[in-house]
């Protein structure tokens, strides 16, 4: 779990703003002192010492949290879904067999 900041507003567009000394990566959880999830990084944005980061929150009532520490748990880090893909045999070449000739 990393300290990412003070949450300063909630913005009109539904975004809980706070400033940070560290750049968090796209989509990672955002929790609470208590490990509550409280939403997920949406954008960062600003200058590069002291970015502003926006959190889509995922709670009731956002607006209790300005003036709160938020913290990113890496712990909760989503994986990746598969969509579909097929999983390669093991020890294949992983290429596809050539087309049979007809006629």
């Amino acid at each position: 779990m990393k300290r990412l900041g003070k949450v300063s507003h909630y913005a009109k567009q539904g975004f809980l703003i706070l400033r940070t000394d560290w750049v968090p990566s796209l989509n990672e959880p955002v929790v609470d002192k208590n490990l509550t999830m409280v939403g997920v990084v949406k954008d960062v944005f600003g200058p590069v010492k002291r970015p502003y980061v926006a959190v889509k929150p995922r709670v009731k009532n956002p607006g209790e949290y300005v003036g709160a520490l938020l913290y990113v748990d890496t712990k909760r880090k989503k994986t990746k879904p598969n969509h579909g893909k097929k999983r390669r045999a093991k020890g294949g070449t992983g290429r596809r067999p050539a087309p049979r000739k007809r006629g």
